[in-house]
């Protein structure tokens, strides 16, 4: 490991976080934070969301509604160029996101303000629950508040040196949830077609799409098995080759609704102390118990991440 790499993740996230409090009035260029980050995405937002809290996205949209709500206790603004400069194209869906936030309309929020200072007490809270600290107050953010997480349970991680393996695999396009759509073509063709033989088990996961920015219908995914070489993949299943190097490995036990805090705790609070960064090649999930015959509870994941040659 490389002492330099050690803080290169904290650093990019409070470079992004600088970014995001700047771009309060514009649309968040997503892509060009994760460039910046020297990371996809896709692994920029899993790194973001465990030191920070919550995605960059996340980050921007609720400074934006802190700024909407101190607009509306303390100006005259009215409310569709509120929600305007808040990001939102219609006073409908600002008014409902508004309520989801702060469980009241964004008018019934002013006239408590108004009433509050008429009695000369404080008004409604503007701030809205955050980990890291940032908030918006008298129009501005504090960046020196900025508290990126510590670390939370220690994760049990260790450093696997792995061969290239062949993949065959389904495509899965629209939400990653319902891959289990292509996992159940892949065990039928595999099945059909007498591949079970030749094959490693368990069965893996690729996600190729971040899901703040590409839109449910569009995202990818391949279900998939471990092939030996030299078998012919059957009509219906496409290769895939994991590259061969060191891979960083986690385990989640547990239901698979709790992978994406699993996946935010390994980039996010393990991977910026750990010293490596992340190298090419995509970041998988392999399921080692069948939850055909498994509780819930005990189901194991492994999660795998490419590391960076030192």
């Amino acid at each position: 490991m490389k002492p330099e790499t050690r803080f290169f993740y904290e650093t990019a996230v409070v470079r992004a976080v600088e970014r995001v409090e700047r771009s309060l009035d514009e649309a968040l260029d997503l892509e060009a934070l994760a460039r910046e980050a020297a990371l996809s995405t896709f692994h920029f937002q899993r790194v973001f969301r465990g030191l920070v809290g919550e995605t960059a996205v996340e980050l921007h949209r609720r400074l934006r509604m802190e700024r909407a709500a101190e607009r509306l206790c303390r100006t005259r603004k009215g409310v569709t160029a509120i929600a305007f400069d808040a990001g939102y194209d219609t006073h409908e869906a600002f008014t409902r996101a508004f309520g989801r936030r702060f469980g009241v309309s964004p008018s019934a929020f002013r006239d408590h303000g108004a009433r509050a200072a008429s009695a000369c007490h404080g008004g409604p809270s503007t701030e809205l629950a955050a980990r890291c600290g940032l908030h918006v107050r008298d129009g501005q953010v504090d960046l020196g508040t900025l508290t990126l997480t510590a670390g939370g349970i220690t994760m049990d991680v260790t450093i696997e040196t792995l061969l290239a393996r062949r993949l065959a695999t389904v495509r899965h396009l629209g939400p990653y949830p319902q891959i289990g759509e292509a996992f159940h073509r892949l065990g039928t063709i595999a099945a059909e077609s007498g591949l079970y033989p030749h094959v490693d088990p368990p069965m893996l996961a690729l996600y190729h799409d971040d899901p703040e920015t590409t839109p449910a219908a569009e995202l990818r995914s391949d279900a998939a098995l471990v092939v030996r070489d030299g078998i012919a993949l059957p009509s219906g299943l496409s290769e895939v080759t994991l590259p061969a190097g060191r891979y960083a490995k986690a385990s989640h036990r547990g239901a698979y609704s709790g992978l994406g805090d699993a996946w935010a705790r390994l980039m996010g609070e393990w991977l910026p102390r750990s010293g490596f960064r992340v190298g090419d090649g995509p970041s998988y999930e392999v399921y080692v118990t069948d939850p055909r015959t498994t509780a819930t509870e005990n189901l194991v994941t492994a999660l795998y991440v490419p590391l960076a040659d030192a």
